[in-house]
């Protein structure tokens, strides 16, 4: 439920963004950002604050911060993929234990059937703990796409609003040679 909390319209909300952003309203693009936990809109809110430095040190910054949303993200699934690996050896190693016994057997059904339960516990830890580990990772992989989309618009919308923004401004030249003339 958390990662689903996460997922954003990344073409909305690049959208409004680039409307917000159009205006010259930065400070408002980025309060837009603050506000959407989302981190696509973590990675967004970095491009716009990087949008003066050029494009290599852009992607760098948002690349760093993409590490780090993606560690966010896969911080306790280690825990899952543990437990759905170390589940049934350990049911194994209980019915190994329990088939490990001194006393005479009279009742070889019962004996069997009492050495299996661990077994039978620890596949039914680790199936559903496996089956969740692989399922939040493909949770973990759409959000990782929606993030690299999500920059790469920003990128995009960013270098195009400094570029009409450079455009607007008169350059230092010009503005020189008309006082000249």
């Amino acid at each position: 439920m958390q990662y689903r909390s996460l997922q954003i319209d990344t073409k909305e909300f690049i959208g409004g963004l680039s409307t917000v952003m159009s205006r010259g309203n930065i400070v408002e693009a980025i309060s837009i950002c603050d506000s959407t936990d989302s981190p696509a809109a973590r990675l967004v809110r970095e491009a716009i604050v990087n949008r003066d430095r050029g494009r290599d040190d852009m992607k760098e910054a948002l690349e760093q911060a993409g590490s780090g949303e993606v560690a966010r993200l896969e911080r306790n699934l280690w825990v899952l993929a543990t437990l759905g690996q170390i589940a049934p050896l350990l049911g194994l190693l209980g019915t190994v234990m329990g088939f490990m016994t001194d006393e005479v057997v009279t009742n070889l059904h019962a004996h069997f059937s009492r050495a299996l339960i661990p077994t039978a516990l620890g596949l039914a830890v680790g199936i559903p703990c496996y089956a969740a580990y692989n399922y939040l990772v493909a949770e973990v992989s759409g959000l990782v796409m929606d993030m690299e989309k999500a920059a790469l618009d920003a990128i995009r919308h960013v270098e195009e609003l400094v570029s009409e923004s450079n455009q607007k401004r008169p350059s230092k030249r010009a503005s020189k040679k008309s006082g000249e003339k």
